[in-house]
């Protein structure tokens, strides 16, 4: 999703924390295939147009959307994929804490947009829940995308070793 494309208000809401030279370092790690930057920001855009349509808070959303996963590999160098999980919505909070002023709803937002994988932390706000359900249908779409190149790679290889192998005879 490229950020050039995205409605002036979106882009009007998200743009102080777009020229963040901290925020920005996010473009650096990989996440879901892609970018980190790519994948917050198409949670972002998304979250703040479904928001839009149900007459919800567009500028804490989008806010909260683009901020939820603030933060780089080397924040939780060491910790496995299950602790990650548990561990970067808490860090991403920290972060955004640190280098933007938050309304209580961006930082609840933020904090519980891995629910339901982690239950004990339900969104507070209906604007929660919207950042929480477009993050998991952004994640499969991205996860989906990504894994169907692998495939499409891997069946060309397929392709080619059955075309050897029908030259020579086998």
């Amino acid at each position: 999703m490229e950020y050039n494309s995205c409605e002036k208000e979106f882009k009007n809401i998200v743009n102080n924390i777009m020229e963040n030279k901290d925020f920005m370092e996010i473009v650096n790690c990989k996440h879901h295939g892609i970018t980190r930057l790519e994948h917050s920001l198409r949670v972002s855009y998304y979250s703040y147009k479904v928001s839009k349509l149900l007459h919800l808070n567009v500028r804490e959303t989008a806010r909260a959307g683009l901020l939820h996963d603030f933060f780089i590999n080397s924040d939780l160098m060491g910790k496995s994929s299950k602790e990650r999980i548990f561990l970067h919505p808490k860090k991403a909070l920290e972060k955004a804490s640190n280098r933007f002023v938050l309304s209580d709803m961006e930082k609840d937002i933020i904090y519980s947009h891995m629910f339901p994988l982690i239950p004990t932390r339900p969104p507070k706000y209906l604007e929660g829940w919207v950042v929480s359900i477009v993050d998991k249908l952004v994640a499969i779409y991205e996860f989906a995308n990504s894994y169907s190149k692998i495939c499409m790679f891997k069946s060309q290889y397929a392709a080619i070793l059955f075309i050897i192998l029908a030259k020579r005879g086998l």
